[in-house]
């Protein structure tokens, strides 16, 4: 009988979570002061990112409570650009990604488990080196477009939160398509984002050291999705269902 797949968490996501608790209850600890705000967006980020990698629909609730925190946190720090992209995108594409998961094989439960056909998880796929080239110049345009609105607009950091926010845009949609190339996003949102943040704790503004500990566990998350969802990805062909035939 084939193993169950269901069990979702590995050592290494587990260590992630556990991770970004230690690590804001250690800041806490030195400072003197707890920051709650920021370390709840920081643990219920990671543990949506985990989800994500792991391609459980699970993430879109653990997002939820992240991006709609996270926007608050940048609005306070002047990111306009991250404000906006959380408030205005990512709220209410948790609920477009539920939905397209679900059409795309994701399970909310494990009812099914006895089916040995059954996964939990996400079919995943991949684009073609043409889609991919298409897809880094639009960014690359994008970014630099972006930046410019942002700098003129009075944003002290313009074309890093540009980065962010058109890449976090564009890879979001990605994840919700279930498309392999969202990770290659991902991993430059998260590398750029941490040294947006460290600029920000120079300026000394409020929630920066939390959000950097976030968006470093954030990175690491990002690189071990890549390597699941290449795996995901070649496998998806192979449980894409028959196309029905038309009866006679």
């Amino acid at each position: 009988m084939k193993k169950s797949s269901h069990k979702i968490l590995g050592l290494y996501d587990l260590f992630l979570i556990a991770g970004v608790i230690v690590c804001n209850a250690a800041y806490s600890f030195m400072t003197g002061s707890a920051d709650f705000l920021g370390s709840a967006a920081g643990i219920a980020g990671v543990i949506c990112v985990v989800l994500v990698a792991k391609g459980s629909i699970w993430n879109y609730a653990f997002g939820l409570v992240n991006v709609t925190l996270y926007a608050v946190i940048s609005w306070k720090a002047s990111l306009y650009g991250d404000a906006a992209l959380n408030a205005l995108y990512y709220l209410p594409m948790q609920f477009i990604g539920w939905w397209q998961w679900k059409r795309r094989g994701a399970a909310v439960s494990e009812s099914r488990a006895g089916n040995p056909e059954h996964d939990v998880r996400v079919r995943a796929r991949r684009m073609t080196w043409k889609q991919r080239m298409a897809l880094f110049a639009g960014c690359a345009v994008l970014v630099a477009a972006v930046g410019l609105i942002l700098d003129k607009a009075g944003d002290p950091q313009p074309y890093k939160d540009s980065a962010t926010t058109v890449l976090s845009i564009i890879a979001q949609a990605l994840m919700a398509m279930a498309f392999m190339e969202q990770w290659l996003l991902w991993i430059l949102t998260n590398a750029i984002s941490i040294v947006m943040w460290a600029v920000c704790i120079a300026q000394g503004q409020p929630h920066a050291e939390v959000m950097v500990i976030m968006w470093s566990f954030y990175l690491l998350n990002s690189l071990n999705g890549f390597r699941v969802w290449m795996k995901l990805s070649r496998s998806a062909v192979q449980i894409e269902p028959e196309p029905r035939r038309m009866m006679k």
